[in-house]
């Protein structure tokens, strides 16, 4: 379906045509993978799909965001139900903020998951980019332990998710890693774009955010785009959808994001 794209869906093992669509673009680590533990509840209500960047993709912002726009359409034209809620966690929510601007009469709702669109005013991400790709391969596993810390509170997340997370992080060759710093350390959206966007937008932040500086992030955003608001987890880490105390479905019921109501029998596992 998508094979002339550079990015793609993991397809759901089940969906349902006439549900809206859930379209989850993920971190860093382009894969979708780690979302699973959300990905259940999701499906009682959404028809799920998770986002994947190949990785052979050198896009920019720009590309991919009219991949993902393309991909979402092609999504459409064999649903009954045409709604789209799009959610960008971390990389993922720079994704979704260019999307939308890219088609805002496309997406419904949008929900930003500590998204790094403050990442840009941090010189250390520039540094990261310069000097990935020449880091030994054992260097660059171990650094991605030492990183762990930042990016998840740990005693919040089970031994399984953690050892995903690390190994998803391991996984990254260096010269991808080099490559998507240097979007966050490059990512710009001008605030009169950000005013121009009338999609109803839900924020979430971490308050214990290792990484980035996702609560004032979230002010900031809130206070620039007319239909948004924000929800601030006050023990979560940057990785918040991997803690097991955090449901994203339930949240979204909570700040009246969504309906309480569920489509019956439907289940969902990720390929």
């Amino acid at each position: 379906m998508s094979s002339e794209y550079s990015v793609d869906f993991i397809e759901a093992r089940k969906v349902n045509r006439d549900a809206p669509l859930f379209v989850y673009l993920p971190g860093m680590d382009g894969t979708g993978k780690l979302f699973q533990n959300q990905a259940d509840k999701l499906a009682t209500r959404f028809d799920l799909r998770c986002f994947k960047i190949r990785s052979d993709n050198y896009s920019n912002w720009q590309d991919l965001a009219r991949d993902t726009v393309r991909l979402i359409k092609s999504e459409l034209d064999c649903k009954t139900n045409k709604e789209v809620y799009l959610c960008g966690e971390s990389f993922g929510g720079c994704l979704a903020l260019k999307t939308a601007l890219a088609a805002p009469a496309l997406i419904k709702k949008l929900v930003l998951v500590n998204p790094a669109s403050s990442s840009n005013q941090l010189p250390m991400l520039g540094l990261g980019a310069d000097i990935a790709p020449w880091l030994p391969t054992w260097i660059h596993r171990y650094s991605a332990a030492g990183l762990l810390p930042f990016l998840a509170q740990l005693n919040r997340i089970n031994e399984c998710d953690r050892l995903n997370l690390l190994e998803s992080m391991k996984s990254l060759p260096p010269h991808i890693i080099s490559w998507r710093l240097s979007l966050l350390r490059d990512f710009k959206i001008a605030d009169e774009e950000l005013r121009s966007l009338k999609i109803p937008s839900l924020i979430l932040a971490g308050a214990a955010d290792g990484l980035l500086p996702s609560v004032a992030e979230a002010k900031k955003l809130v206070n620039l785009m007319p239909k948004a608001k924000m929800a601030i987890l006050p023990q979560s880490g940057h990785a918040c959808l991997l803690e097991t105390e955090v449901d994203l479905y339930q949240i979204l019921i909570e700040q009246n994001f969504i309906s309480a109501k569920a489509l019956p029998s439907l289940e969902l596992s990720l390929s």
